[in-house]
């Protein structure tokens, strides 16, 4: 299910599930949506939690510090499917929103882009070949060609020439390109302020964006050493390799994301 970790990070797995139930008070567990706890689908509002996500991250958030969800959804999808769960914190658009202790609050920065992002949905609803798939999130705008692979070229010219004139930056993904206000904000800078005081963290991610995240972990140790972090890739047959090349361990599938952490909830 699970490689072993890189040379460069020597704990076994089962080391660093002990590791991680010793500092338990002081860890955060960091997980993307979309292939991690999801499948990806070819209709983005069909994706829902894998059977087993729901409980498990329930149980795991009841012994570690905190439990959270770091997505490029926005909070409103990522409460739709986790509302569930009391004690999860949710990051969405790459953190520009939050969800924590009962109430969103959005960057600032990026709420004089709603009418733009507004007005760029309609656009490329309209120029874009109608098998592309667009998705508007208040703050963003997701171009899929999931279900159109041949459009790529076409969406992401689309994509960057947009980018270009609108003053937008871009974030490639699975089979998608999306356009965000141009406020500084990532994966990674959720990161880097989220396990400022944290003793251990993991973060599970399957795309381009989560690498971000890998290496805010990864300098968070070259900084202090007692810091314990584990980056996990989730198996993709698009961005995979290089996601995996970045991780210390690859699982299989968002099922398998499921029975990973039911497995190491037993070491606590």
């Amino acid at each position: 299910m699970a490689q072993t970790p890189r040379p460069t990070h020597p704990l076994s797995i089962d080391e660093a599930w002990a590791f991680t139930a010793g500092k338990a008070a002081s860890t955060t567990f960091f997980f993307d949506f979309d292939g991690v706890l999801s499948p990806v689908t070819d209709d983005p509002d069909a994706s829902q939690p894998a059977p087993a996500v729901l409980g498990v991250l329930e149980r795991l958030a009841g012994v570690v510090q905190r439990v959270a969800i770091v997505s490029a959804r926005p909070v409103s999808f990522l409460r739709s499917r986790f509302s569930s769960l009391e004690h999860v914190d949710l990051y969405g658009l790459y953190g520009l929103e939050v969800w924590h202790d009962g109430e969103v609050v959005t960057e600032p920065a990026a709420l004089p882009w709603v009418p733009a992002m507004a007005d760029l949905a309609e656009r490329a609803k309209a120029e874009l070949p109608a098998p592309t798939l667009v998705e508007y999130k208040r703050l963003s705008v997701a171009l899929h060609y999931r279900t159109a692979p041949a459009l790529a070229a076409t969406v992401e010219r689309w994509g960057h020439e947009q980018a270009e004139k609108l003053g937008l930056r871009v974030q490639g993904g699975r089979m998608v390109v999306e356009l965000k206000p141009p406020v500084d904000q990532d994966k990674g800078m959720v990161i880097t302020e989220g396990v400022r005081n944290a003793g251990c963290a993991w973060y599970f991610g399957d795309d381009m964006s989560d690498i971000k995240a890998f290496d805010a972990l990864r300098a968070r140790e070259a900084v202090d050493p007692s810091f314990f972090g584990v980056a996990v890739a989730v198996a993709n047959p698009e961005t995979g390799a290089e996601v995996s090349s970045a991780a210390d361990l690859t699982l299989e599938s968002p099922d398998a994301v499921a029975a990973f952490l039911t497995e190491g909830l037993t070491k606590f």
